[in-house]
């Protein structure tokens, strides 16, 4: 708590009142451009120019002290340390920036909406509610603000075009109701140099009767896992030290929530086909109609307790207490993030990019002497269900939401910030700070060409044609705070063995659809509020095309896996 506070204090930066002047502002803008903003895909005098509107468009608001809020990430330190003070010194609008965890975001957020109290004058809100956030009345569509009364404050260099995920922000009806501020994905994350050992490449052959290579499938990642947890070295050992095929989290947390609603059942195959997120059934399991939630039983077409979504939980139980270490089950999402880079991790289906900065720190087991990974990154494996055009992973897009009861002067300045926090002048400064890309023009920079061998395979990922199969929750989910909160208490039952993934999935649907039910009682989303369709049996609805596909008699299917040099090679051929 006292680094919150002392961030928070960091980001109110200099009193810029009365003593502010145009000059002055012009030598900060130069200073900051010359230095910090440093490298940009703009020339300098194009920073400057800029930097120019930015305090021009200010001028109103000089003096005003402004409130915004995000999650405690490194993107996010570096905006309230570094961007906030350089902000105010150009515009002369005071900036506070707290930093506070993911879920109290949220919880703010729900209290502002309900309480009609301006609690914060902007929020950066992942695009995982923009389900919730366009079918309610509380938040301001970018689109119509931008165009309208927001006009003299948006700057004519935005180039939402430039934004990769404003698709993820953007409603059913086709407006734009959040900004992208930072971007990560989930993927398949491996030790490249134990996959290409020769001598671990022929245990593997040998054992299996294929090339040991990066999984295509979840048959090959099966394998995989087992060979390095109990047949590497004849007894799951790599120089002496026990390996793991394989590391999760299980813990009853709300972080167990977002290993699955991060498209977890995406990956196995469950809803349909259909880029950003499956239609009519996504990767919840919801089925819409027409834009309506329709439901997620089976009994009612959805796909939450389907067989796909039940393969799903059954793999993820078997292989945590299979290939991972025993103490995994316990942990959370926080606890099981660094242990990989401890360097006892072969392979892990389910690994967030934003751990990249910590991952090619030098020292760590899992980097060279020249400072470069000894793993990679590459696209992760996909279920017995998956289909050609389903979506095969999540990417968190957490985006500025602006809310209507915060006042119009309010919301002007805190729009300026967001603007100038992802602005072409920063934003390739900031990318290669936290390492969650917004712009297209960042990820094709000079810089990421020149360096793209320090990340992994993360440039190559952002580059490649494969990116649009990682999307956020969609817009079939019309209540995601509500929603959300079930998932991860249902999975934890299934991790102790109280229930069985079949009864953890049919408890997780029943209760999704009578939140479905109350929304539609009330009416929330008009044209667009949940409808639910009237229960049939199981049977009706799997012996129809589409999702809820029916059981396989196969779920495991043929391994598969490819040479990830040669995948790299077919990327760059896309680029």
């Amino acid at each position: 708590m006292a680094l919150l506070v002392l961030l928070g204090l960091v980001a109110c930066s200099q009193e810029a009142g009365g003593d502010f002047n145009e000059a002055n502002a012009r030598a900060a803008a130069q200073r900051w451009v010359s230095g910090e903003f440093t490298p940009s895909t703009l020339s300098k005098e194009q920073q400057l120019a800029e930097m120019e509107w930015f305090m021009k468009a200010a001028a109103p608001y000089r003096g005003m002290q402004i409130n915004v809020v995000s999650e405690t990430i490194t993107t996010h330190e570096y905006e309230a340390q570094t961007l906030a003070k350089a902000f105010s010194e150009i515009t002369g609008i005071r900036l506070k920036h707290d930093l506070i965890q993911e879920g109290d975001v949220v919880e703010k957020l729900q209290t502002q909406i309900q309480g009609n109290q301006n609690i914060y004058d902007a929020y950066v809100n992942d695009s995982d509610l923009i389900g919730t956030h366009s079918r309610g009345n509380a938040v301001i569509p970018l689109s119509d603000y931008i165009n309208g009364e927001g006009k003299a404050v948006t700057s004519p260099t935005l180039d939402l075009q430039d934004f990769i995920g404003i698709s993820f922000t953007t409603g059913p009806d086709k407006k734009v109701y959040q900004l992208p501020d930072q971007q990560f994905a989930n993927l398949y994350w491996f030790r490249y140099d134990w996959f290409t050992d020769e001598k671990i490449k022929k245990q593997f052959k040998d054992a299996y009767g294929y090339d040991l290579g990066v999984p295509v499938n979840w048959a090959a990642y099966e394998d995989i896992a087992d060979f390095f947890t109990n047949k590497v070295n004849g007894d799951g050992t790599i120089d002496g030290k026990k390996v793991y095929g394989h590391m999760d989290y299980g813990r009853k947390d709300p972080s167990l929530g977002w290993r699955f609603t991060d498209a977890w059942l995406s990956m196995a195959g469950n809803g349909d086909p259909g880029i950003p997120n499956g239609l009519p059934v996504d990767d919840w399991g919801i089925r819409v109609e027409n834009c309506r939630p329709v439901g997620s039983s089976v009994t009612r077409g959805g796909d939450t307790n389907g067989p796909a979504a039940v393969y799903a939980l059954t793999k993820y139980v078997d292989w945590m207490k299979k290939y991972a270490p025993r103490e995994a089950a316990g942990m959370n999402f926080s606890e099981s993030g660094p242990v990989p880079a401890q360097g006892a991790i072969a392979q892990q289906i389910f690994w967030y990019t934003a751990f990249t900065a910590d991952m090619t720190k030098q020292g760590l087991p899992v980097v060279d002497s020249e400072g470069k990974p000894k793993w990679r990154m590459a696209p992760s494996p996909h279920g017995a269900y998956w289909k050609d055009g389903h979506k095969l992973g999540y990417q968190d897009a957490g985006s500025w939401t602006f809310l209507k009861n915060t006042p119009k002067e309010r919301r002007d300045a805190a729009w300026l910030y967001a603007q100038f926090v992802t602005s072409k002048s920063v934003s390739l400064k900031k990318s290669i700070t936290g390492l969650t890309f917004i712009r297209d023009s960042d990820i094709r920079s000079d810089h990421f060409t020149q360096n793209a061998d320090r990340y992994g395979g993360l440039i190559e990922f952002y580059r490649s044609p494969a990116r649009v199969q990682w999307t956020p929750t969609g817009t079939n989910v019309p209540d995601y705070p509500k929603l959300a909160q079930l998932w991860w208490q249902n999975v934890a039952t299934a991790v102790t063995g109280e229930t069985t993934p079949q009864q953890s999935m049919d408890n997780l649907a029943k209760q999704q659809d009578d939140i479905l039910a109350r929304l539609e009682r009330i009416g929330y989303g008009g044209d667009c509020a949940p409808k639910l369709n009237p229960e049939q049996s199981a049977q009706t609805w799997l012996d129809q095309p589409g999702a809820p596909a029916p059981k396989l008699a196969d779920e495991r299917g043929k391994p598969e896996t490819l040479d990830y040099d040669k995948l790299l090679a077919t990327w760059k051929n896309a680029d």
